[in-house]
């Protein structure tokens, strides 16, 4: 079945570019003029990844995000004119995955949707658990003590990792340039942005995910 991709952005131009990229992939694609009509368009139709502008009218890209999350952990990836760090890492905090300042190459923005499907896909199967902690890659669902868990697709990428490398110290930059894509530019604090958001989802586990002072992680190692 096709991926439907919804893009949310004012400026028709810009629609239209990103469109016409992704349709020659094969996806299907929803468009959106503003943010309240992409939140309309979300609740109605069937969307497996968000493209969100930050700056659109009605409501701003911001809002438009945490809509979708109350309903949904699909994968969103923020477009913005702001390049200033501060903003970044409010995206991240209110649970887009991605996140590319304009102006970009729409190629770019294509190698990533592709590149967060293929990581979906191609997840090792295996089950994985720890201290009562479960992954079940397949379903792609979390359990602590048989209690389901909510996270978006990064913040599940990011626990798959770490828990598939139990045991591994690893840096800030194996897990960026793993979870995130070698290509990608981001600052490193991304990565703790995202371990805090985790180790608060995943509760009386959160010892699970140890800090290693000055380099990076380790999931369920000993301390």
């Amino acid at each position: 079945m096709r991926k439907a991709i919804l893009i949310a952005d004012d400026e028709q131009r810009m629609r239209k570019l990103i469109a016409d990229y992704l349709l020659r992939e094969g996806y299907t694609v929803i468009e959106a003029g503003d943010g309240r009509d992409a939140i309309e368009k979300f609740r109605r139709d069937k969307v497996d990844l968000a493209i969100l502008d930050v700056m659109m009218p009605g409501y701003d890209g911001w809002t438009v995000c945490r809509e979708i999350r109350k309903l949904s952990g699909i994968p969103v990836i923020m477009l913005t004119a702001k390049g200033e760090e501060v903003d970044q890492l409010f995206g991240f905090e209110i649970g887009a995955d991605e996140y590319i300042t304009k102006p970009f190459s729409p190629r770019v923005l294509t190698a990533r949707v592709n590149a967060i499907f293929r990581r979906a896909g191609d997840e090792n199967a295996r089950q994985l658990s720890c201290d009562g902690l479960e992954i079940d890659p397949d379903a792609r669902v979390v359990t602590v003590d048989g209690c389901r868990l909510e996270f978006s697709p990064k913040e599940y990428e990011l626990l798959v990792y770490l828990a598939g490398n139990k045991g591994r110290a690893l840096s800030r930059e194996q897990i960026l340039n793993s979870v995130w894509d070698y290509d990608y530019f981001g600052d490193l604090r991304t990565v703790d942005t995202h371990i805090n958001r985790v180790r608060t989802k995943i509760g009386t586990r959160s010892h699970l995910i140890q800090t290693i002072r000055g380099y990076g992680y380790r999931f369920g190692g000993e301390q």
